[in-house]
């Protein structure tokens, strides 16, 4: 039986954690830093900022199927590595940056070398057996949580103290895992298990080609595209939302992001192995979006913050749908198409990352204009509870029994 030997695993699981905590980090200070570059003209922060925003998930778009067709070419290690590599040295780039351009080229260059989580996620699958991954995966869920919980947290500190500390401080963890895998991190993907490297599969539209492959792939393919939409609600518009409906202050909404961090990550560590165990892949896929749409639906429609906290459990629930929908997903290609497929799911969340934030920003924009006779501040949030049930009536139809 393939397992994973602790130290590599352990490696992957670190990866994807300093990825999520240096995306964290940026959240408090990245903006700051604009704002800083521009003169305190804060409309034209906000307005540069979204701009990077957007050239951060295109770049994630254009360079996740890129790098999950060369680790089915070359092996997952040196893509990993590499990855890594780079984006110690992007931070770097981004800390000594002398004006907005070369911090835009640095988070460029972030927007690619952050995509190296379609290698990490076809790792898994090399050395995992199918009945194991939903629980592996989950794990990785948890490494998303926690880098979200401790992130904006050492990014809020550390950029009290100087604005650049945060991305020296990312830069040096960045790096001394590229050097820790180095050693410890072995191939997961044999020679001959290696497919020959295609620019057209390399191409982001074109990678998307696998998930036409099979009817119940492409079915799960919708339901996973209609979940990452919905998802880019929470990014987009929790901040302002909770500031206009509920008036919260910095120090609340913090409160709130670590609530939602913590609980994430609870679920993603404890329960997602033990329900796909017990009930199976297509009961957590099912389970988890049944209380996403009802944890959303709250928050749409909570008129008080107590109220609207009581959502958060229930999103987090959200999370036992991602691992048991990626695991599926991975039984219905060959062991040499598994970077390709994270490659292909990886590009189906960079169009997110483009479209979801000027959906729902421009959703609450409208909601909340003066002119409307029925204030409704919640359309957001219920826009992506209807996308959820969408992604659950697919799930429902083509996940396997």
């Amino acid at each position: 039986m393939k397992r994973p030997s602790k130290a590599a695993f352990t490696f992957i699981f670190i990866t994807v954690v300093l990825d999520m905590l240096a995306l964290g980090i940026m959240v408090p200070v990245l903006p700051k830093l604009v704002l800083q570059f521009e003169d305190g003209n804060m409309a034209r922060a906000a307005e540069i900022s979204g701009v990077f925003g957007f050239a951060w998930a295109a770049m994630q778009f254009a360079a996740s199927p890129l790098l999950g067709i060369l680790s089915d070419r070359f092996g997952r290690r040196p893509v990993v590595l590499l990855s890594n590599l780079g984006l110690g040295l992007d931070y770097i780039l981004m800390a000594v940056a002398p004006d907005l351009s070369w911090l835009f080229v640095g988070r460029i260059i972030s927007g690619v070398t952050a995509a190296s989580f379609s290698a990490a996620s076809a790792y898994i699958a090399d050395v995992t057996e199918p009945q194991h991954r939903a629980s592996r995966y989950g794990m990785l869920g948890a490494a998303f949580g926690l880098g979200f919980i401790i992130g904006p947290a050492v990014g809020g500190f550390l950029g009290g103290i100087d604005l650049r500390l945060p991305f020296w401080v990312a830069a040096a963890l960045s790096l001394a895992n590229a050097a820790y895998g180095f050693f410890v991190l072995p191939e997961s993907l044999p020679v001959e298990n290696r497919s020959k490297f295609s620019w057209q599969k390399a191409n982001p539209l074109a990678s998307l080609k696998l998930l036409r492959s099979h009817r119940e792939l492409f079915g799960l393919a919708a339901a996973t595209f209609l979940y990452f939409v919905a998802h880019e609600s929470l990014p987009s518009v929790f901040v302002l939302y909770t500031d206009y409906r509920y008036r919260w202050d910095e120090t609340m909404v913090g409160f709130a992001l670590a609530a939602v961090g913590v609980c994430s990550t609870l679920v993603s560590a404890l329960l997602i192995g033990r329900i796909v165990s017990r009930f199976g892949e297509r009961f957590a896929l099912i389970g988890g979006l049944a209380c996403g749409t009802a944890g959303f639906l709250i928050y749409g429609m909570a008129k008080t913050g107590d109220t609207f906290l009581c959502g958060i459990p229930l999103v987090a629930l959200w999370g036992l749908s991602g691992p048991a929908m990626q695991s599926l997903m991975t039984r219905r290609v060959s062991p040499s198409e598994q970077g390709q497929l994270q490659g292909a799911v990886s590009s189906l969340r960079g169009i997110t990352g483009m479209i979801g934030p000027l959906l729902f920003t421009q959703t609450f924009a409208i909601a909340i204009q003066k002119s409307n006779e029925i204030a409704l501040p919640g359309a957001p949030f219920l826009l992506a509870t209807l996308l959820l049930v969408l992604s659950l009536g697919f799930s429902w139809k083509f996940a396997s029994r």
